[in-house]
C-alpha cells in the first residue's frame, strides 16, 4: 500500500457496502470526505453479498454456515494485517457472530487502538425469526468489551452514550446524519394522491402491525395509498397496500411519493436505542412525520412545530386523518421538518465532528 504516513484507514464492519442503513448513513457517506482529505481507505465486510442476502431468507443453513466459514478466514487475514493501517473504525462488531475474539487481538494483542461505533442497542438480544437458531451466537455480552477496549466510542444518541460511558468516558455523540446535498436533496409533492408511508426492514416490520387496523378503518373513507417500503414484502390484508422492493437506486423517488411518514415504536429498551433514521428520512424531504414519542424521536421533533407525536391507536387515528384532510398542515410540517434536519441532521453538520475522529 503506497499511503501517505497517517492517512490509511480500514473500516471493519459487518456488511457490503452500500447496503446496510446503519453503515450507509453513519459512516459510509463521510468515505468521500475522508479521500477529499487525503485518507486512503479500505472498507471490509465481515459478510460478503452472497452471504448478506441469504441471511435473512429462511433455509439453506449449509450455505449460510459455509459463507460464515469464510467470513471467519477473510476476518482473520484483516487482523493479522492490522499493522498496515494507521486508523481502525469498527462498526458494531468485527465479526458477526461469536464473542470479541478479533477485537481482542487488535486491542491487546497488537495494542492497536481502534474506534468502536454502534446505532442500537445491541447488548440487547434481538433476531429474525429465519435467524432464531442462530441468535444464541451472537454473544450480545461482548458489546460492553468492545466498548472498554475502545480508544474512542461513537454513538448515536444519548440513550446509547450513557450505557457506553459505564465501561469507558470517551464517547462521542454522532447522529445517524442525512446527506441533504448530495442524495436526499429533493421533496415531496404535497399535491398528488395521498401516499402513507413507512420504511425499513423486515426486522423492526413488526412495530407497523400497530397501525394495520387504523389503516383499515380509515380505507372506509378515503382514498390513498399505504406503502411500505422494505426488502420484505409484508402479510397485511390491505387494499390500500402497496409494497415496494427496497432498490438503492430507487430509494429516494419510492421516498419521494410518500406524503405522510409514519414510525410508530413501542415503548421499550430495544427502541431507546434507536436513533430516529426514519423520522430524519422523511424529514429531509419535507414528508411531514407521525412518530411515537419513544427515545431520541424526543429530541428530534417538537410536537406541532417540525412534526407530529401519536401514543394511542385513537391518537394515530386523528393525526393520520387530520394530515389526509390537510394539505396546507402537510406542507408546514414538512418544511419545517426539512429545516430541522439540514441544521441539526444532516452531513454538513457533522462533516468536521466525524473527520476530527482521524487527527
Amino acid at each position: 500500500m503506497n499511503n501517505v504516513k497517517g492517512k490509511s484507514i480500514v473500516f471493519i464492519v459487518p456488511y457490503p457496502r452500500d447496503q446496510a442503513p446503519s453503515q450507509r448513513f453513519r459512516f459510509e457517506q463521510y468515505i468521500p470526505h475522508l479521500e477529499q482529505k487525503g485518507f486512503e481507505v479500505t472498507f471490509v465486510p465481515f459478510l460478503d453479498s452472497k452471504t448478506w442476502f441469504r441471511l435473512y431468507k429462511s433455509g439453506r443453513v449449509g450455505n449460510k454456515i459455509f459463507g460464515f466459514i469464510l467470513s471467519f478466514m477473510r476476518r482473520l487475514f484483516t487482523v493479522l494485517t492490522i499493522f498496515r493501517y494507521d486508523y481502525i473504525f469498527i462498526h458494531r462488531e468485527a465479526s458477526h457472530i461469536g464473542p470479541p475474539v478479533f477485537e481482542f487481538i487488535i486491542s491487546k494483542l497488537f495494542r492497536k487502538k481502534y474506534i468502536y461505533d454502534f446505532d442500537d442497542a445491541i447488548w440487547l438480544a434481538n433476531y429474525s425469526a429465519s435467524n432464531a437458531n442462530f441468535h444464541r451466537l451472537k454473544a450480545y455480552w461482548k458489546v460492553k468489551y468492545c466498548i472498554k477496549w475502545a480508544h474512542i466510542i461513537t454513538v448515536g444518541n444519548d440513550y446509547l452514550a450513557d450505557y457506553a460511558k459505564q465501561f469507558n468516558e470517551n464517547v462521542k455523540v454522532i447522529p445517524t446524519t442525512i446527506d441533504t446535498e448530495n442524495y436526499h436533496n429533493t421533496n415531496t409533492d404535497y399535491s398528488q394522491k395521498v401516499v402513507i408511508g413507512w420504511t425499513g426492514t423486515h426486522t423492526t416490520m413488526r412495530f407497523l402491525d400497530f397501525l394495520v387496523p387504523i389503516i383499515k378503518e380509515l380505507e372506509g373513507t378515503y382514498d390513498f395509498e399505504f406503502r411500505v417500503i422494505s426488502n420484505q414484502k409484508p402479510d397485511y390484508q390491505l387494499n390500500s397496500l402497496n409494497f415496494v422492493k427496497w432498490k438503492k437506486e430507487t430509494e429516494i423517488s419510492d421516498l419521494n411519493e410518500i406524503s405522510i411518514g409514519v414510525m410508530p415504536l413501542e415503548d421499550e429498551i430495544w427502541a431507546e436505542g434507536k436513533c430516529g433514521f426514519k423520522c430524519l428520512q422523511y424529514m429531509s424531504l419535507g414528508i411531514p412525520s407521525i412518530v411515537s414519542p419513544v427515545g431520541v424521536n424526543n429530541k428530534i421533533v417538537v410536537m406541532n412545530e417540525n412534526g407530529i407525536f401519536a401514543r394511542s391507536q385513537e391518537e394515530w387515528r386523528n393525526a393520520i386523518e387530520n394530515l389526509i384532510k390537510d394539505k396546507s398542515e402537510r406542507i408546514r410540517l414538512g418544511n419545517a421538518g426539512k429545516k430541522t434536519v439540514v441544521l441539526n441532521y444532516s452531513v454538513l453538520a457533522y462533516t468536521s465532528d466525524f473527520l476530527n475522529l482521524f487527527k
